[in-house]
C-alpha cells in the first residue's frame, strides 16, 4: 500500500470522527434546548422546589421510624409496633400467619398476597390468549399480510398501559381486585404474545421441513416444528412478564384495585407515614423477592444464559418506569414494533 493510499485513509477516519464529534455535541446541545424549553412549556418551579426543600426533608422524617404495626392481625390487635411486629408475628408462626390470611381485615402479610394473586391470576388469564395472537401472528404460521391483524392487534393492547385498562373495565366489574385481574391479563396478551412471536421469527427451518417432510398435518407441524424449538423460551418470557405484572399490580392498587398497593394509599390517622413506610419497605421486597426467583429460574430455561441477575442487578431494575408500565425493555432495543 503506497504512502498516498494510507494517508488517504487516515485522513478519511480523521473526518469521520470530526463528524461524530460535531453531531455528539449538536445532539446534546439540542437536547438541553428542548429540555429547557420543555421545562418552560410545563411551568417547572426551581424557586418553588428549592424553597419547599426543608419541608420535604420534614416530610420524609416523618416516615420513621417504619411501622409494622399492621404486619399481622396478631401484631394489630396487640398494638406491636416497629420492627417488633414483624418478629412477634414470626414467633407465633404459623397461626399469626393463617389468621391475616383467612380474615378480611387488612394486614401487610393479606395485602402483599393479594398483589402476588393479582400479577399471578393476570398472567394465568392473559396466557392462552397470548399464545395464541403470538403464533397467529407469526409469518411462518399466518401468511403475509393476515399475520399483520394479529400483530396489530397486539400492539393497539399493549399502547394502552395497564393503568388504562383498569379504569376501561371499571363499568363491568369496578375498579377492584377483579378489574385489576383482567387488566393485567389484557396487558400480558400483548406483551406475552409479542415475545412469542418474536421467538418464533427466530426458529430454524430444519426441523420444520424434517416434520413437514414425513406428511404431517399443519397443527402437527407447528406443534412439533415449531413450538417445540421455542418451549423452553416461552416459559422463560412467561416468567418474565409475571416479574412485570406484579409490578404492575402494585401501582394497580394505588387507584383502588386492591393489594399492597391500595393499603399504601389508605393510610391515614396516627403514624400513618410510618406505617405507609412499612408498605413501601414490603413493595421492595415483593418485587426483589419475586424477580429474584424468577431471574434464577429463566437463567436455567432460556438459552445461552449462563445466570440469572443478581440482587446488584435487581435493585438498579427497580428504577425502571417501563416494568412498571408493562413496557419489555429486553426486547424494545432489539425488534422493531410492527
Amino acid at each position: 500500500m503506497s504512502p498516498s493510499s494510507i494517508d488517504d485513509q487516515l485522513a478519511t477516519i480523521e473526518r469521520s470522527r470530526t463528524i461524530r464529534r460535531i453531531a455528539t455535541v449538536l445532539f446534546v446541545v439540542l437536547v438541553g434546548v428542548a429540555t429547557y424549553y420543555g421545562l418552560q412549556f410545563i411551568r417547572f418551579e426551581w424557586r418553588s422546589l428549592l424553597i419547599n426543600l426543608s419541608g420535604g426533608a420534614t416530610f420524609l422524617n416523618g416516615f420513621f421510624p417504619v411501622d409494622f404495626v399492621d404486619f399481622t392481625l396478631y401484631s394489630k390487635d396487640n398494638e406491636i409496633t416497629g420492627f417488633d411486629a414483624v418478629i412477634a408475628s414470626f414467633a407465633n408462626f404459623p397461626d399469626a400467619f393463617v389468621d391475616s390470611f383467612a380474615s378480611q381485615r387488612t394486614s401487610l402479610v393479606r395485602t402483599s398476597f393479594v398483589t402476588l394473586l393479582l400479577g399471578f391470576l393476570g398472567t394465568v388469564i392473559g396466557f392462552p390468549l397470548a399464545l395464541g395472537f403470538g403464533i397467529l401472528g407469526s409469518e411462518r404460521v399466518t401468511p403475509f399480510p393476515l399475520n399483520f391483524l394479529f400483530r396489530g392487534t397486539m400492539s393497539a393492547i399493549r399502547s394502552i398501559p395497564a393503568l388504562v385498562w383498569v379504569f376501561i373495565y371499571a363499568p363491568l366489574v369496578g375498579i377492584n381486585p377483579s378489574g385489576a385481574v383482567l387488566a393485567v391479563g389484557t396487558d400480558t396478551i400483548g406483551n406475552l404474545g409479542r415475545l412469542f412471536t418474536d421467538e418464533l421469527e427466530e426458529i430454524e427451518e430444519g426441523p420444520i421441513e424434517a416434520i413437514g417432510s414425513t406428511g404431517a398435518a399443519r397443527s402437527q407441524v407447528i406443534s412439533f416444528g415449531m413450538l417445540s424449538q421455542v418451549s423452553r423460551s416461552f416459559i422463560a418470557w412467561t416468567l418474565y412478564i409475571l416479574e412485570i405484572n406484579v409490578r404492575i399490580a402494585i401501582g394497580l392498587g394505588i387507584v383502588g384495585a386492591g393489594g399492597i398497593g391500595f393499603y399504601i394509599d389508605s393510610m391515614q390517622g396516627v403514624r400513618a407515614y410510618q406505617r405507609m413506610a412499612a408498605g413501601i419497605v414490603m413493595v421492595f421486597f415483593i418485587v426483589v423477592s419475586v424477580e429474584l426467583i424468577s431471574s434464577r429460574l429463566r437463567a436455567r430455561l432460556r438459552p445461552g444464559d449462563h445466570g440469572g441477575r443478581g440482587l446488584v442487578d435487581v435493585l438498579r431494575g427497580l428504577g425502571d418506569y417501563r416494568r412498571w408500565l408493562g413496557v419489555n425493555p429486553e426486547r424494545e432495543d432489539t425488534s422493531d414494533d410492527s
